[in-house]
């Protein structure tokens, strides 16, 4: 019997861990197989029909998942995913630079990413770094765990300063005032 190459698909909105267990639980629930999972992407060795297509694009828009079909639409999704995953749901400490991983990982030219993401997004991709980036210190900062020289050192600042800047220049207030706040004035990743 031969064994067939799982067929990947991209999931746009797929940002965190519930949302991978949501998606799983809908292919599971359409008796589609998953051999692979993981942020904004599944694998599956099933072949599916036009019918299943439907009511897989229907159940992932009823939870706020988009399934992308055409090349650029996945191409972002895998660049929005990765970037979310390093920045989010670090499984080790990045010693290269996000431009370098994305070539590497997406075998692509950076320059062709970034073209492609700026004229999809209508950001570039520097500036959605960035404001992941600030997602995230606001969740370390409302969890009150670490000082802000150990926030700035996780998320790669060079320095408290640099990421207080960045901080007052994406939110308006500084990390402090932040802190102050009675809630947590938060983005979905998905928004961002």
């Amino acid at each position: 019997m031969k064994m067939t190459e799982p067929k990947n698909l991209y999931i746009k909105n797929m940002v965190c861990p519930r949302c991978i267990a949501t998606v799983q639980y809908i292919f599971k629930d359409l008796g589609i197989s998953v051999e692979r999972i993981q942020l904004g992407e599944i694998a599956t060795n099933d072949s599916l029909d036009e019918a299943k297509k439907v009511m897989l694009r229907e159940k992932l828009t009823d939870h706020g998942f988009e399934l992308l079909t055409d090349s650029k639409s996945k191409l972002i999704g895998q660049i929005k995913s990765l970037l979310i995953k390093w920045i989010h749901y670090p499984e080790e400490v990045l010693n290269k630079n996000f431009s370098l991983l994305l070539s590497e990982h997406l075998n692509h030219d950076y320059t062709h990413l970034s073209k492609l993401f700026s004229s999809v997004e209508g950001i570039t991709i520097e500036r959605f770094i960035v404001r992941q980036k600030i997602e995230k210190v606001k969740e370390l900062i409302i969890y009150d765990e670490l000082t802000l020289s150990e926030i700035a050192f996780q998320m790669g600042y060079s320095s408290v300063a640099y990421l207080s800047t960045q901080f007052k220049n994406e939110t308006g207030m500084t990390t402090t005032a932040f802190k102050k706040l009675k809630r947590a004035d938060r983005r979905s990743l998905d928004s961002i």
